[in-house]
């Protein structure tokens, strides 16, 4: 497959900064790590890691993370340190890789997700998992997979609009961070050159049955899991935050918004929670954890 030259530069781009940030971390002493673990058949795009705190003897809430990278980029091991940096607060944290586009395209990743919250129903509990006690993560692009996947786990009609059974898991909140979520908007403004290669829509209109499988926000209810909504001053998705808690509390769904930084500290931007050197960053995680520790 010939790659666009925006996934191109993009995935060169993005892993070179990933690289300098995460430069000199290592995996903290108190971690106990479980790596590579298979969830699905799709080889290396369907391997999974879990991290745990040392001597934990029982099962544990649960964060799965959902990465970002554009729906184009990204690994599990770009995130491996921000994760050992939430096992630290008490949970146990599932950390997956999963099909990108565009050589997957909509809805791979999203059967993928499904996929591993499947391994999780089936065999979590044998890593300090509890499947009753989940919380799902993701930001820029993970933050859309994360609000779209949480929409097919609290209503039926949606998940009947895909073709794979349920994972039986109970996802008690979210973190939605730095992301974007309406997804009818981005297939239909074709502002979003990233998002219409994972739909691929590059060179066509989207047709209404696809419109309908990415339009998350109107199969939304008061059954959303309770949602913790972050993003910055100096985050170009800054704009998509607001909306997506005024939607959802309009609807009943317990939320918490916080939006970082100011306009003067261009570090403190997008996805800047993933930065374990930054203190700001640790203020947000510890912010965020506080949420999610009130509903498991």
């Amino acid at each position: 497959m010939q790659l666009s030259k925006i996934v191109q530069d993009l995935r060169i781009n993005w892993a070179k900064g990933d690289a300098l940030r995460d430069e000199g971390l290592k995996t903290p002493d108190d971690i106990l790590r479980f790596d590579d673990i298979s969830y699905g058949p799709y080889g290396k795009d369907n391997l999974l890691d879990i991290y745990v705190l040392k001597g934990t003897k029982t099962i544990q809430p649960t964060i799965v993370n959902i990465h970002g990278g554009g729906w184009v980029y990204g690994n599990k091991e770009v995130y491996q340190y921000y994760c050992m940096s939430l096992a630290q607060r008490g949970f146990t944290v599932v950390n997956i890789n999963y099909r990108l586009a565009p050589e997957t395209r909509f809805p791979g990743a999203v059967c993928d997700i499904n996929n591993a919250l499947k391994f999780i129903e089936n065999h979590g509990a044998e890593y300090f998992v509890d499947k009753d006690r989940l919380i799902l993560v993701g930001d820029s692009a993970g933050g859309q997979l994360v609000s779209h996947f949480a929409t097919i786990l609290t209503n039926p009609g949606f998940a009947k609009l895909f073709d794979f059974e349920v994972a039986k898991v109970t996802v008690k909140a979210l973190g939605l961070n730095c992301g974007t979520y309406d997804g009818r908007a981005m297939a239909t403004d074709r502002n979003d050159e990233v998002f219409l290669e994972y739909i691929d829509c590059m060179d066509k209109t989207p047709d209404d049955a696809l419109v309908e499988r990415v339009d998350a926000l109107k199969y939304m209810n008061s059954h959303y899991p309770p949602s913790y909504i972050m993003s910055t001053e100096c985050d170009f998705l800054l704009p998509c935050a607001q909306p997506m808690y005024d939607y959802l509390t309009g609807m009943g769904v317990p939320c918490e918004i916080k939006i970082y930084g100011d306009k003067n500290r261009p570090e403190i931007g997008h996805v800047f929670h993933v930065n374990c050197k930054l203190p700001e960053a640790k203020i947000c995680n510890d912010d965020e954890c506080e949420f999610f520790k009130k509903y498991v």
